[in-house]
This record gives structure tokens, C-alpha cells and sequence, in this order.
């Protein structure tokens, strides 16, 4: 049994944790709502949505949220090149799992630590290939490990294509919307509730994960 003293020590410990998350966290938060405001933002997000979807491990989300936030007007086109660069970098994935796996798909996966899964990708993929492909793309799981898999699977390019045309259209367009309508008391909350976001993105994060290996 802990002593208090023990007990004391590790919620200090935990906070502290804590705090250093949040600044960090609301370090990244302020940089990113400066650079949405730069002239080449644009360029940039459509870029960082097309390449999440095959090789880059950072979500389009971080900046598009702040993008959005600070010119809500452009919320629903600001979805749109999230919507078209990502499927177009699903595109990408799908076709560096379909034909250059070995020299390039198997290493980002190995990398991602997800070789071993590939074998049970292959014997059910074309059965359950569609909804694996729009679960990952509504959630935050990696979609470049769908995209990549997806090709390596052979699953058929029109199921892909609107799978992930529905997907992240629904996911962008879901936060688009939100943010739209809702934008200034979404950001006051953002701004001061940036440790619990942080906890409940790895909540869905995992919940992705354990929801698309039951599928598969």
C-alpha cells in the first residue's frame, strides 16, 4: 500500500505531466493558428492532406480546424481541398500498395509497425474492404495504412474511391460545419480545454484501431 507521502508524489508527478502536454499542446495550437492565416496556408493544408493519406503521420485536421476558425467563411472550401488532396493522396497510397509494396509500402509499413497485419488484410479485404476503408477515414486511424493495404489487397478501385470520397467528405465537411456554425464558443472551449482533447483523441484513436481489427 502507498504511503500518502507515495500517493502525494505520483498526483504531483501526473499533473506535472499534465501541464507540460498542455503547453506543449497549446504551443503547437498557437503556431499552427499563426500559420493558418499565412497566404500559402491553403497550398500548404491541400499538400498535408494529400500526403497524410499515403506516407506523412500528422492529420490534416491540425491545421484545418485553426483554419477554419480564424476565416469561417471559407469553411466549406477549406473542406473541399481537405476532401479532394486526400483522396487524391488515397489514390497515392493505394497505388504504392498495389505496385511498388516491396520498395516502398513495406518499409512505412514495417516502420508503422503493421507488417504482421497484412496477412489477415488479405483474407478478408475484399469481404469487409469498404467499410475498413470508411471506418479508417472518419476516425483518426492512420488512413495510410488503409490506402496502402487497400492496394496490396487488390480491393477494387471504384469501392476504394468511394469509400474514401465518403469518408473523409463526411469527416471534413462534419467538422467544417461545426466550426461554421458554432465556431467561436468551439474555440474558446478548444483553447481552454487542450489537455482533455489531447486524452480524447487517443480515445478514438484507439477505439479506431480496436473497432477496424475486429473487421479484419
Amino acid at each position: 500500500m502507498n504511503s500518502p507521502k507515495q500517493t502525494e508524489q505520483h498526483d504531483h508527478s501526473i499533473s506535472s505531466e499534465t501541464r507540460v502536454a498542455k503547453n506543449l499542446l497549446g504551443r503547437l495550437y498557437n503556431r499552427v493558428m499563426a500559420m493558418s492565416g499565412h497566404r500559402h496556408a491553403m497550398g500548404v493544408l491541400a499538400g498535408v492532406s494529400l500526403i497524410e493519406s499515403s506516407v506523412f503521420p500528422i492529420p490534416p485536421d491540425v491545421m484545418m480546424i485553426p483554419m477554419v476558425l480564424s476565416k469561417p467563411r471559407r469553411a466549406f472550401w477549406i473542406a473541399t481541398v481537405c476532401t479532394i488532396a486526400s483522396v487524391v493522396g488515397g489514390l497515392l497510397g493505394y497505388f504504392i500498395g498495389y505496385g511498388l509494396w516491396q520498395a516502398l509500402g513495406e518499409p512505412l509499413m514495417a516502420m508503422y509497425g503493421y507488417d504482421e497485419m497484412f496477412a489477415q488484410f488479405a483474407e478478408k479485404y475484399n469481404r469487409w474492404g469498404a467499410w475498413i476503408v470508411f471506418t479508417a477515414g472518419i476516425t483518426p486511424f492512420p488512413y495510410k495504412v488503409i490506402t496502402i493495404a487497400s492496394g496490396l489487397a487488390h480491393l477494387d478501385l471504384t469501392i476504394f474511391l468511394i469509400a474514401s470520397i465518403l469518408s473523409r467528405g463526411l469527416r471534413f465537411f462534419v467538422i467544417a460545419s461545426l466550426l461554421y456554425w458554432f465556431g467561436d464558443p468551439i474555440r474558446t472551449y478548444i483553447e481552454g480545454n487542450l489537455g482533455k482533447l489531447a486524452i480524447l483523441f487517443v480515445i478514438s484513436l484507439f477505439a479506431g484501431f480496436v473497432f477496424i481489427k475486429w473487421l479484419i
